[in-house]
């Protein structure tokens, strides 16, 4: 029971310890000016809310613990790969199309998220394949992986165009940072359950679930992309957010009457 209630608050302890390094660090790096603080500004500015989300997404997936190196992995080649794919591939397409409307966007980086995921389920399946609630976090762990990386490259970019502004790289980070839960780390946990639903009971029924989850998460990327703005984000991070919660809960109810 006391293993479960820190499962299940440790996110608090992740946050208030994030933001007290990033704090630090913002306050050397203003009192010094030392450029070399500013690649741990960024990573940092990037994680702290990211990770608070995977770690509280992670403490209430159920009587499954996911190991810190399944978690850490997931967050670490889940983004990286995640990121160069589908970059490649929106690359490609603008290409040869000229122009990539945000629905392409969204099929190509939900898509390219699920490389690490599928890798799991099928080359490690035995392993992975019991737990439908670990397998959203790992999903939330690989959105999140990549949000990261794609806040540290903006932030990076918002630094050389404004000729080393701390408040622009600041600013670009917190925003970021504070909406990721809502976007790529919901809609990659959404189509993990989705898949995961469908691992580890392989019926039409979860396969169409599976492919649902799948377009859902696609729409709700084209709308937060293509139409943006407060309102926008308020409502499709609202219904994200909400869905995700949703599907943990009812995995939570599914792994219970799994077999241990």
């Amino acid at each position: 029971m006391a293993q479960t209630a820190v499962r299940r608050w440790a996110w608090i302890g992740t946050f208030v310890v994030g933001t007290a390094l990033y704090l630090l660090v913002l306050a050397v790096l203003t009192d010094t000016d030392n450029p070399n603080l500013f690649p741990t500004m960024i990573l940092l500015g990037a994680l702290v809310v990211p990770l608070t989300f995977v770690t509280f997404a992670a403490g209430r997936s159920g009587r499954w613990l996911i190991d810190g190196p399944t978690l850490g992995g997931s967050l670490l080649f889940g983004g990286v790969v995640g990121v160069v794919v589908a970059g490649l591939l929106e690359y490609d397409a603008m290409r040869r199309l000229g122009t990539l409307p945000m629905v392409g966007v969204g099929l190509i980086e939900e898509a390219a998220k699920l490389v690490v995921p599928l890798v799991l389920v099928v080359f490690f399946g035995t392993r992975y394949r019991h737990s439908i609630g670990g397998g959203i976090v790992i999903g939330v762990a690989v959105g999140t992986g990549f949000a990261v990386l794609e806040t540290m490259g903006y932030a990076f970019v918002a630094l050389l165009q404004s000729g080393g502004n701390v408040g622009a790289a600041e600013q670009t980070l917190f925003i970021r940072g504070l909406l990721s839960p809502a976007g790529h780390a919901a809609w990659t946990g959404l189509t993990c359950w989705g898949l995961w639903r469908f691992v580890v009971r392989p019926t039409g029924k979860h396969l169409a679930g599976f492919i649902g989850m799948y377009a859902l998460a696609v729409t709700l990327h084209s709308i937060w992309d293509g139409l943006g703005g407060r309102i926008t984000y308020a409502v499709v991070g609202a219904i994200s957010i909400g869905l995700l919660l949703l599907g943990l809960r009812h995995a939570r109810q599914q792994d219970d009457r799994l077999p241990a």
